[in-house]
């Protein structure tokens, strides 16, 4: 999900006129005006504090502008000993910041200290949803995909839910067979989609089935060549997914029912690998996501194109999540395509640059302060400037060669794909300076046999760092 930064004043205007948070979770108050706002507390990072309204607009707003009850409450959320959420795939604002802070800015010689260790989740690459002390995967185990939930605490599993059959047929498993997206969760469901294709909803506090959909059967949907691997995106009562094909490629659905609402007639691409981001542009939200060719926004209401953006260099597979800030669009590849920036805020999408500096095949990329960080096919880890493109840096070398990377109170969190090393570094345009380095405590032997890597991005919540490797999931302590 994405938010805009606005100032708390200018907020109140656009409520008054637009509505666009109605009465919801506490009240916030601006220190100097005395005007207020409602919505639920999100999560606290780098001295933001992220605000969602009863609709499911979600704003960012300075700290320093909320009154002093506003500023001790959020000092109990949200920090390193806070009990914040990641519901889905990269987070609520899908910018795969933590909300964390306080963290360890170095780790000791041998890492930092190993919480717990779960077998319970089978094959796959699905990355953890946590929400209210659980945590949520999905995995395939004996051929049945299924979504699990182990207790945060302790890794011991709580329950598994059916996902639908995992044959390992309609889609490559050559790299390894099991699900690939990140469950979502919200207003107590778990949604999850399998390589497959089979979109369920499951009751977050007992695994029972609420309702199922086939993106194929339903919707028309073609299985991408390595499998759906997209992470439904909950956006108030509707859930957004990306089926692809001449029905709509992307398809809003009553998260309550799995009643279609509308489906992108006017964008008929196929399924990639990508998941849907939400911007708020000039005042209007809508929903963006990459297919092999193309960049596309689409009306939230209706489903409407609003704009296209073409992609030609996009070959084999386009993966990572689009990034949204200021009325413009960011996207990579990898297989040598690299990464451009679209200006969105304007009647008709425009390039601003386009750049061979980021190749990212699947690790992501996250935005820090003006700056991207991710890894780059032949480039190792790159940082690159979100409003020119220009490389800043890059480090290449042992274990640091391509892999996934997350952020967390001022630094990066990388896994090396091969090595199966994490890494800390810090997130400056100045350089690459490493924090420290461990090895994950075992390899799996899921992965023998196939072309499978340690691909599964990692997530810090609650200072704690959870990796995973197949069914192999790792819990450590990351506390200052």
């Amino acid at each position: 999900m994405t938010f805009k930064f606005i100032s708390l004043a200018s907020l109140n205007m656009l409520l008054f006129f637009s509505g666009l948070l109605s009465a919801s979770g506490r009240t916030w108050t601006d220190a100097k005006t005395g005007r207020t706002l409602a919505g639920d507390f999100v999560s606290v990072s780098e001295g933001k504090v992220t605000v969602r309204g009863a609709n499911g607009s979600v704003i960012q707003i300075a700290l320093e502008l909320l009154s002093k009850s506003d500023q001790d409450f959020v000092a109990g959320q949200g920090n390193a000993g806070g009990g914040s959420d990641w519901p889905t795939f990269r987070g609520a604002s899908r910018t795969d910041h933590s909300p964390d802070q306080g963290l360890l800015k170095e780790w000791p010689s041998g890492g930092p200290k190993l919480l717990w260790k779960s077998t319970a989740c089978g094959k796959g690459y699905s990355g953890p949803a946590i929400v209210g002390g659980k945590i949520f995967y999905t995995g395939t185990i004996k051929g049945e995909a299924k979504i699990i939930c182990l207790d945060g605490e302790t890794g011991k599993e709580i329950w598994t839910a059916d996902l639908g059959d995992d044959p390992e047929k309609g889609y490559s498993t050559g790299w390894g067979s099991g699900p690939r997206g990140t469950p979502t969760v919200s207003d107590g469901i778990v949604y999850a989609i399998s390589a497959n294709g089979a979109l369920t909803a499951v009751a977050a506090a007992d695994g029972k089935k609420k309702w199922s959909k086939d993106l194929v059967k339903d919707f028309g949907g073609k299985i991408p060549q390595w499998g759906y691997s997209e992470s439904p995106l909950a956006d108030g009562d509707w859930l957004i997914v990306t089926p692809g094909g001449e029905d709509g490629a992307i398809a809003a659905l009553d998260k309550k029912t799995g009643k279609t609402i509308w489906r992108s007639k006017d964008l008929t691409d196929g399924a990639e690998y990508s998941s849907v981001i939400i911007a708020e542009v000039n005042g209007k939200k809508q929903y963006v996501q990459l297919f092999m060719k193309t960049l596309a926004g689409v009306d939230a209401k209706t489903g409407k194109l609003l704009w296209t953006s073409k992609w030609p260099k996009g070959r084999t597979a386009v993966i990572p999540t689009p990034i949204y800030q200021d009325g413009k669009v960011y996207i990579t590849s990898g297989y040598g395509a690299g990464s451009k920036l679209v200006d969105i805020s304007g009647s008709e999408a425009k390039d601003v640059w386009e750049s061979k500096v980021m190749k990212n095949h699947h690790g992501g990329v996250v935005l820090v302060d003006g700056y991207l960080y991710g890894f780059s096919d032949g480039g190792g880890l790159v940082c690159q400037d979100f409003k020119t493109g220009e490389k800043m840096w890059n480090e290449l070398g042992n274990g640091i060669q391509k892999g996934a990377v997350h952020y967390a109170d001022g630094m990066l969190y990388c896994v090396d794909e091969s090595e199966g090393s994490v890494f800390l570094a810090e997130a400056t345009p100045k350089g690459f300076v490493e924090k420290g380095r461990f090895p994950m405590p075992d390899v799996t032997k899921l992965r023998e046999g196939t072309n499978g890597k340690v691909w599964t991005h990692p997530v810090v919540l609650d200072g704690k760092l959870y990796l995973r490797d197949q069914d192999l999931v790792f819990c450590f302590d990351v506390r200052g």
